[in-house]
């Protein structure tokens, strides 16, 4: 990853030679809810209207989806977004991942997941989750999951575009510009410093 260069622009930098990989590469902040509000809803129907789920174990499964999404935000920020190969070929390929957004950490079109992406990683974590849960546990686990992560887009958009005066916001909003302007190799939770503060990846001096 690049440290000695950092833009303050909103614009958005090229990429890809390719216009169709440079369109697939952006992405509006709101399309995320667009595309996955509509699925936490239909699950959210199955559970409940399909397989005849409580309440109680429907909280409990929704709340238990949101906390493990919580630990993949921290997981894949640290060791995936985080890691820098070697390779050129491999060290490109990080640079689209997330290299460029500490380039150019307001790009207003960088900011969440491209559908390119978050979809098959979205399929991915639905495939396996309905393969370790117990029949129908997915339908209240998979929306808490995907509801976690819509919090961390938006919310990662919110810290870079607005400024917040007090309270829990603000907090969240300095631990990530501490990431991106201090150290970054600290301070990778984004919706929350929990993780952070479990694995001492926190910073000390907040």
């Amino acid at each position: 990853m690049k440290k000695n260069y950092v833009s303050n622009s909103s614009e958005s930098v090229r990429m890809f030679k390719s216009d169709l990989l440079e369109i697939f590469s952006k992405v509006y902040f709101f399309v995320p809810l667009v595309i996955y509000v509509p699925v936490i809803f239909y699950l959210i129907y199955k559970a409940f209207f399909e397989a005849g789920m409580g309440a109680l174990l429907f909280i409990g499964l929704f709340a238990a989806g949101i906390f493990v999404w919580t630990f993949v935000e921290y997981v894949m920020h640290r060791f995936v977004f985080h890691y820098v190969p070697k390779a050129k070929w491999a060290y490109r390929l990080h640079f689209i991942f997330h290299g460029v957004h500490h380039d150019y950490p307001n790009d207003l079109k960088r900011l969440v997941l491209p559908p390119s992406a978050s979809i098959p990683l979205a399929l991915g974590f639905f495939l396996l989750f309905n393969a370790i849960l117990p029949a129908t546990y997915v339908f209240a686990f998979y929306p808490g999951f995907i509801g976690g992560y819509l919090v961390y887009d938006m919310t990662h958009y919110a810290i870079h575009h607005f400024n917040f005066k007090s309270g829990m916001w603000k907090k969240i909003k300095q631990h990530h510009m501490l990431h991106h302007y201090q150290d970054p190799s600290r301070g990778y939770g984004v919706s929350s410093d929990f993780w952070d503060n479990i694995f001492r990846s926190h910073f000390t001096n907040k």
